[in-house]
């Protein structure tokens, strides 16, 4: 039996009621339930565990998250006092939720983050196409994206830097134009050049021939990430989606043949697991080795997909990182997925790419 907790200096978003208080709030947990004390004087709102779905418990560098949906209504409680992270996590774990830390890493995001996702589909020593595109062009990119309307009800738009698959996918709706070369050169102790050696390593091909991530890519002219999702359901836990739109079709077909390489899923979903296990502290070296996962499609294009296994420091349990290459036209699109259940959740994955493919044909039937 878990002890008893009562943690006091939190504030709850929304109110229980219309218009009703929001702070001070006093949390007491026990085996049966979480009640909260809201309000001066207090009104007591007691809610069993079985009430709850979505339970998530974040620490963020200077305050502590409570995240969980009661009667289809997504709640979040806030504390600057994280005294007693670990007694309440025991009890998120317990009754089926996630405890998830985030460390302030900044600068890893823009060195590595950043780099990463100009990466995608081109190398950070890339020769760059030059150019921009055009309004309706990047219209026609930010379309192809996922959007709720793609996901079943249970599912809502994330905050922002809130989550393990905005690592790797970015600031939503903002078009990003990968016009300028790095200053200086990737240092080969660089978390980049860690990640880049386990991608290439795995596919077996050269740095100066890797259209991924080493001097054989080309830079997109712009490129624009979806929101990332999240669920109150169970199986899947995040997805999301990057568009970029290159100057040619050539450009797009030499990054496909890299692809086609029956290991491509499998290397690159190693590769984007080992980002993620960077920025949560945890050594790329060891990262997992990926397996190949080939999307059922049912409209024209390209894909290509992998999955690796994560144990991270920060998450109870282990997760499934799913990520999807799609190409066709002048579109690049990747889709990534963060799943608690795999395979179980391969045909969800495979509708949303099918979704992004569809998208991507309607769209080059347009571009110019």
């Amino acid at each position: 039996m878990t002890a008893n907790l009562r943690s006091e200096g939190w504030s709850v978003r929304p109110s229980f009621v219309p218009h009703g208080a929001t702070s001070p709030v006093t949390l007491l947990a026990d085996d049966a339930g979480l009640t909260q004390l809201v309000g001066d004087p207090p009104v007591a709102w007691q809610t069993p565990w079985t009430e709850f779905s979505g339970l998530q418990l974040v620490r963020f560098s200077r305050c502590l998250a409570l995240f969980a949906v009661v009667d289809g209504i997504r709640y979040c409680w806030r504390t600057s006092n994280t005294a007693d992270e670990s007694a309440l996590g025991a009890f998120v774990v317990a009754h089926g939720g996630l405890v998830v830390r985030r460390k302030k890493r900044a600068l890893v995001f823009v060195v590595v983050g950043i780099v990463v996702l100009a990466s995608l589909a081109g190398g950070i020593a890339a020769s760059l196409s030059g150019g921009s595109s055009t309004n309706e062009e990047i219209a026609q990119l930010r379309a192809v994206n996922l959007t709720l309307r793609d996901l079943p009800s249970a599912w809502y738009a994330t905050s922002k830097n809130s989550t393990i698959l905005s690592y790797l996918f970015g600031t939503p709706g903002k078009v990003v134009a990968p016009t300028t070369a790095p200053t200086t050169p990737v240092k080969k102790d660089s978390a980049f050049a860690e990640i880049s050696a386990l991608f290439q390593h795995c596919l077996g091909v050269p740095a100066n021939k890797d259209r991924m991530f080493g001097a054989a890519g080309q830079q997109p002219l712009d490129q624009i990430s979806s929101s990332v999702f999240g669920t109150t359901g169970a199986g899947a836990l995040e997805v999301a989606s990057l568009s970029q739109y290159y100057a040619s079709t050539t450009m797009v077909q030499k990054d496909t043949a890299e692809m086609r390489d029956e290991n491509f899923g499998a290397c690159f979903a190693q590769s984007e697991g080992g980002l993620v296990r960077y920025v949560d502290g945890t050594t790329v070296a060891r990262t997992p080795a990926g397996t190949n996962f080939q999307p059922v499609t049912f409209v024209k294009g390209f894909s290509r997909g992998g999955v690796v296994k994560l144990t991270l420091p920060d998450v109870s349990g282990p997760v499934y990182l799913v990520m999807v290459q799609l190409t066709l036209g002048h579109y690049e699109t990747t889709l990534g997925a963060l799943v608690t259940a795999w395979p179980a959740e391969k045909s969800f994955v495979e509708n949303l790419a099918n979704a992004l493919l569809s998208r991507m044909s309607s769209t080059t039937s347009t571009a110019a």
